[in-house]
This record gives structure tokens, C-alpha cells and sequence, in this order.
């Protein structure tokens, strides 16, 4: 060990690839350095590269990130790594690339009815002692049928308790146009990235326990056929008052 220098254990980085030597790296491309240098950079430098790009290993449906304010974890879930009602009937969906996507394949809504999407993951690898929120990463392009029955965004533990809100999730809906249902729900919002994002809800992580988070997104009331959602994935990152 060397001053200065960290050397992570596994946990730290997820999806570490072995390579040279049976060596653990990640595979975040460091313009400072070479990815087999990576475990010996000073923990300060490492911190700032994992805040400023996500760590995306390859064909990974994963990605990995940290807070640039306090160095917690943030995680998102592609597409790939959700529950996708009819997700593999190419009749209703697709799934595809886009260049602005951290991930090698999105979906594609095709139309569906039944607009079903669900979410999980383990509380022990997020940060302990900490608030986070789950964010739906989309984009809608010439998209229709979201129009009928306000979507329904859901956060919790298997099990247990969890958040329920409707919310509006197509931007571009005109108000006047809209049923009452609508009128002041929560609509996404623009990344920095050029995706739209949505809150889905909160919740508080202990790391007492390994809990099951399920993270849910639907519209199954209406029978209306809806077209034009494209999904990146679900994000859990702190959140702050």
C-alpha cells in the first residue's frame, strides 16, 4: 500500500472484471491513466472521475456513479436490467440503440395497452445512512395514448411500505386538453444528458438490512394503446433536502 493510493475491495466499484494477473479493475476509461493503474490512483482523483461519468462495463446493464457532493453511490438500472411487460414481443416493443445512451440497448414502445414496468434492487449495495430518490429516465418521441389515465409511479420494500403518486408522463400534453386528473400533476423534467426524468419516490436507506427495493412504473387502467416512450433506465442517487 502505497501513501496516498487506495486499493479497492470488490465492493466498492461493482462488476469489477479480472484481468492481467488476476488483477480487479474497472473498466471507467481515465484519460490519467491506463485501466490496469486504476486501483493505484489517489482515492481524491478516482472520486472526482467516477463523479464526472458513470462506470458502464461493457454489455453491463448497470451503471455506477458517485455523488459529487458527498461520494454516496448512485445506480442506475438500464432498461435491460427492468421487468418489461411484453418487453420481448417485438410487436409491442423494440429494442434498439441510441448514441446519447450510457447503455447498449434501449426500449422502444412500439404500442401497448398494458404499460407495465417494474424495477429491483438490493439496499446493501447503496450507501448507508442515507435519503435516495428513484428517477424514470425516458425520452418521448411522437409519442400518443398517455393522454387517457395519469401513470402511476411507485417506490418501496418488497414487503413492506412503499410511495404511490400519479403523475403526467408525457410533457408535450396541453393542459386545456387534459381531464381534471391531470391538472397539477408532476411532469418530467430535462437532464443534463438530454434525457427527461421523473421522480418516482423516496425512501430512506439504513444498511441495517439487505432489503429488496421495487421500483414500479404503470398505466394499465385505460386500455388506451400508448406509443413513442423510449427507456434508458430507472436511477437511484441521494437526494437532499
Amino acid at each position: 500500500m502505497y501513501a496516498g493510493f487506495l486499493w479497492f475491495p470488490k465492493p466498492f466499484i461493482p462488476r469489477l472484471k479480472p484481468t492481467l494477473c488476476g488483477i480487479a479493475f474497472s473498466p471507467l476509461i481515465c484519460p490519467l491513466s491506463s485501466p490496469l493503474l486504476l486501483p493505484f490512483l489517489p482515492f481524491a482523483l478516482l472520486r472526482i472521475s467516477i463523479s464526472i461519468s458513470p462506470i458502464v462495463p461493457p454489455s453491463s446493464i448497470k451503471s455506477f456513479q458517485l455523488e459529487k457532493r458527498t461520494g454516496n453511490k448512485c445506480y442506475m438500472l438500464s432498461a435491460r436490467d427492468l421487468s418489461i411487460i411484453w418487453g420481448d414481443t417485438t410487436h409491442y416493443w423494440e429494442w434498439t440503440t441510441l448514441p446519447e445512451s450510457r447503455f447498449e440497448e434501449v426500449a422502444r414502445l412500439r404500442a401497448v395497452c398494458w404499460f407495465d414496468i417494474t424495477g429491483r434492487m438490493n439496499t446493501r449495495v447503496l450507501s448507508p445512512n442515507t435519503n435516495y430518490a428513484a428517477f424514470l429516465v425516458f425520452k418521448m418521441i411522437d409519442a400518443g395514448g398517455f393522454h387517457y389515465d395519469p401513470a402511476v409511479l411507485s417506490v418501496g420494500i418488497l414487503g413492506g411500505n412503499s410511495s404511490t403518486k400519479n403523475v403526467c408522463l408525457d410533457p408535450n400534453l396541453v393542459d386545456n386538453r387534459l381531464d381534471d386528473r391531470f391538472h397539477g400533476l408532476q411532469r418530467p423534467t430535462v437532464r443534463s444528458d438530454g434525457w427527461l426524468e421523473i421522480e418516482m419516490g423516496e425512501f430512506f436507506n439504513p444498511g441495517l438490512e439487505e432489503d429488496e427495493l421495487q421500483i414500479k412504473v404503470s398505466e394499465t387502467t385505460s386500455n388506451w394503446w400508448k406509443r413513442g416512450f423510449i427507456l434508458e433506465g430507472i436511477e437511484v442517487r441521494p437526494k437532499h433536502v
